[in-house]
């Protein structure tokens, strides 16, 4: 189960203590078991920060503590704080990443729908879109919408399947597979009655809760090869 320790701190002197948490992540560097840390300042209280430190368990988070170079450094923190600091152990019970889940959701239930007023809520108004396909950049919501009706009238039956996603910061990667049967025309090719087998990753930007910019990478060659437009020479 993942483990988060909460590290409550006041201090007149972050510089130095943000110095110390340098020290300490080159210190450990491949033998810490911490996975991620965000240190965070009370917007209320000068001088009130927390940091949230999370590990893959509670026994890993021992093993990190036991490690001389932890030790050290938490001494040299003290020293730094106001008064001594608490520390608050949570077992992770729920683990919400809303941004994965909202990118999903737009992939395999949103995209191609003609729902102008869901667009508008996920993405921003002044998105940008840019797909290696084209070679050029869409910009706003309503145009990044029509796109992708375009490609449900060229196939009706489209589906993305989510592969594999990883998020960080506010961006979310995500790899998908994609299959669809071309029942209608595309971009001035006439419609071929073939099904499409493709794959690609699409990484997206949020800004403010919601979609700002979008990178789409994907098999173009392949769609062209099962749709019968271009024959790839063979060995």
């Amino acid at each position: 189960m993942t483990f988060v320790q909460l590290i409550d701190c006041r201090t007149s002197k972050y510089e130095d203590m943000n110095r110390l948490m340098d020290d300490w992540a080159e210190a450990t560097q491949g033998i810490r078991t911490a996975t991620h840390a965000v240190v965070g300042k009370d917007r209320s209280a000068e001088g009130h920060y927390v940091e949230i430190v999370e590990f893959p368990s509670y026994e890993q988070a021992m093993k990190n503590s036991g490690l001389p170079e932890t030790g050290r450094i938490f001494e040299e923190m003290v020293a730094l704080c106001d008064e001594r600091p608490t520390f608050t152990d949570l077992d992770v019970v729920r683990d919400e990443q809303l941004n994965k889940t909202a990118v999903r959701n737009f992939l395999t239930d949103l995209c191609g729908r003609d729902e102008p007023a869901a667009y508008r809520a996920l993405f921003a108004p002044d998105y940008r879109d840019h797909d290696v396909a084209k070679g050029s950049e869409t910009r706003g919501v309503d145009a990044f919408r029509e796109e992708t009706l375009g490609y449900r009238d060229a196939f009706p039956d489209f589906a993305f399947t989510v592969e594999d996603q990883i998020a960080e910061g506010d961006r979310v990667v995500t790899r998908w597979t994609w299959h669809g049967t071309n029942t209608g025309p595309l971009r001035g090719i006439p419609a071929t009655g073939n099904t499409v087998d493709m794959e690609g990753t699409t990484t997206f930007a949020f800004r403010d809760g919601r979609i700002a910019e979008g990178w789409w990478h994907w098999d173009t060659l392949g769609m062209m090869r099962d749709l019968g437009v271009v024959t790839l020479p063979t060995a």
